[in-house]
């Protein structure tokens, strides 16, 4: 929050606190519900000065972070901030978001095998 040069005054509503949440999937996204498995998950909720609240769920156990992004979210809902909070914090986190999921698909289709194209040894 310094490097956006903000020192919002909150207060904490829900300290933040970590837990486990069940991931659920379905089967090929349309069948069967079923749980997947467990995620570790930090949660917080603080109120500005002015009364707007801020909630944030992370993923992990970082309490610091799940503080930051409630307090975030409860400037993001004020129109004095949300202009410079979207070109200075959204708009380039979002990029950075893209650009990993990228690189990690360039990643996976490099070493992509067609099955459908490989010739049997018996067919030589």
């Amino acid at each position: 929050m310094e490097s956006l040069q903000l020192a919002p005054e909150y207060e904490l509503i829900r300290t933040p606190e970590t837990g486990l949440v069940q991931l659920q999937a379905r089967m090929g996204g349309i069948g069967d519900r079923f749980f997947a498995g467990d995620a570790t998950l930090t949660r917080a909720a603080v109120r500005l000065a002015d009364g707007t609240l801020g909630y944030s769920w992370i993923l992990g156990r970082d309490r610091p972070h799940a503080e930051r992004c409630a307090a975030i979210d409860a400037l993001l809902q004020s129109p004095r901030h949300f202009h410079t909070l979207m070109e200075t914090l959204i708009t380039p986190l979002e990029a950075l978001r893209s650009a990993r999921i990228e690189a990690r698909r360039a990643e996976v289709n490099a070493s992509r095998v067609d099955f459908f194209t490989l010739v049997r040894g018996d067919n030589v």
